[in-house]
């Protein structure tokens, strides 16, 4: 199974100190102090914890169980995995209202507050089913309209996010301390992913009850994840990028930009604003780059919005026991996102990208004999996920930094925002795609779909070899 997700530079509590009032937006050259970072890097990590919370209910396999229940078909569940993709394309309108804004902090509450808030409904949704006032084809109906509303909220605020914590993690650290900060969601998930499951599939009102308090649960923690934000050294995009070239007074993150980047990212910082597209298609690493992640999405999510289906629907398997795959895949990517952070600052992000995307290119068909036999729900079932939550782990967490080291300073978050509505856009035709192809018999259904995905994402690793990481030669 497949699945995407985001390290401290020594292993973190998660205490966060009490303070009097909020923190002023800073201007990147007024230098950040060490005991501020160290609490912006736990606070960021505590965020990660409860996040993971408020995603394993509105989505993943709880979500997939929930439609399965409904009677959703294929083309649904297609929707359900391009929606959140394919809302990317609204980022760059994201990040162009987010550097006008004075305060990364204030915009993420306008965006992922109100986003994460729309879940309501759904829960409101469950009780009108139960209390038989809606019916299912309109409770199916709600679920995608709010998956579509809640996450073009998260897109306008992705970009402006990243390039937050892109400003706060040295550069040096960024492998170890987005490694960690995966760590601690996967082990979140890997406790509460099978307790949910648990309690949906044996909740005393049904499964669709079951969901629903899960659901509001799940909402808690992540507004609870947004006010640990509040501890986070606020930005103001403004100052940023106003004062982008006295970054290198500040302290080693921009010490680290001035030294490592590649003179094509560099030049672009100088441009004027109104030569900001100019620089984007001048910016050639940046584009092999796009080619490269606009492909591997497409191959993606070809596959990977379906094997749930594949388990809950074709091999008929109860809930619980696929969220128990999902705590194993948590538990691999908890082992090994450590190690791949390590890795990554030592080698880089390109080579393991490359190498770890073979294998990940090769997983589909490793589905092409799985059955609803004892040896492959005990045995093959486990191994595969567990295969994907150490392998992905490496691809999440590489991308992720390859795209901070490849983006320049000044309007980083546009450069963001591009790199996701390209990938987005791409993903979701992937899904779509996808979604399409399994509904004949003579393409091979699911798991002809599985062997054509493992093809594609051969070739889109190509372009990726001629992308070149700043400051690995």
């Amino acid at each position: 199974m497949d699945s995407v997700q985001v390290e401290t530079i020594a292993p973190l509590t998660l205490e966060i100190p009490q303070i009097a009032s909020p923190p002023t937006a800073l201007s990147p050259t007024s230098g950040i102090p060490k005991d501020a970072i160290r609490t912006s890097l736990k606070a960021s990590t505590a965020d990660a914890v409860l996040a993971s919370v408020y995603s394993l209910g509105t989505g993943g396999i709880l979500l997939s169980n929930f439609l399965v229940e409904l009677g959703a078909s294929p083309v649904v569940f297609g929707m359900l995995s391009s929606i959140p993709m394919l809302v990317n394309l609204i980022q760059p309108l994201g990040a162009y209202l987010s550097e006008r804004s004075t305060s990364r902090f204030q915009y993420s509450l306008r965006t992922h507050g109100i986003g994460r808030l729309l879940w309501l409904f759904l829960v409101i949704g469950i009780l009108g089913v139960s209390l038989g006032v809606i019916n299912t084809d309109q409770l199916v109906i709600l679920t995608l309209l709010i998956v579509l509303f809640s996450h073009l909220l998260g897109g306008l605020g992705t970009a402006s996010w990243l390039s937050w914590v892109a400003m706060i993690v040295p550069r040096r650290l960024r492998g170890r301390y987005f490694g960690i900060r995966n760590s601690a969601g996967s082990l979140t998930n890997l406790v509460c992913v099978p307790m949910a499951g648990l309690a949906v599939s044996h909740w005393y009102g049904g499964t669709l009850q079951g969901y629903g308090v899960v659901l509001l649960v799940s909402i808690v923690f992540g507004i609870a994840g947004l006010g640990c934000q509040y501890f986070q050294v606020d930005m103001s995009p403004r100052l940023q990028n106003t004062d982008y070239g006295k970054l290198t007074q500040t302290n080693d993150i921009q010490s680290e930009v001035a030294k490592d980047e590649s003179s094509e990212v560099t030049q672009s910082i100088h441009l004027p604003q109104n030569q900001l597209a100019n620089s984007v298609w001048k910016n050639s690493n940046f584009l092999r780059f796009l080619l490269y992640f606009s492909f591997w999405n497409l191959a993606v999510n070809l596959s990977s919005p379906f094997f749930n289906l594949y388990m809950l629907d074709t091999l008929d398997l109860d809930v619980s026991y696929v969220t128990i795959y999902n705590s194993l895949q948590a538990g691999a990517t908890l082992l090994m996102l450590i190690l791949w952070g390590k890795l990554a600052d030592k080698i880089g992000n390109r080579p393991i990208l490359i190498c770890i995307g073979i294998l990940v290119a090769a997983t589909p068909m490793l589905w092409l004999g799985i059955g609803a036999n004892r040896l492959d729900i005990w045995l093959w079932l486990p191994l595969l996920h567990i295969l994907a939550g150490g392998t992905w782990a490496a691809i999440d967490l590489c991308s992720n930094n390859i795209q901070l080291g490849i983006a320049p300073i000044k309007n980083q978050s546009i450069y963001f925002a591009i790199a996701a509505a390209v990938a987005g856009a791409s993903g979701a035709l992937g899904a779509t795609i996808g979604s399409f192809i399994i509904q004949f018999a003579q393409f091979g259904g699911l798991l002809g779909l599985f062997a054509l995905s493992s093809l594609f994402r051969l070739i889109a690793l190509v372009p990726l070899v001629f992308v070149k990481e700043p400051g690995r030669g």
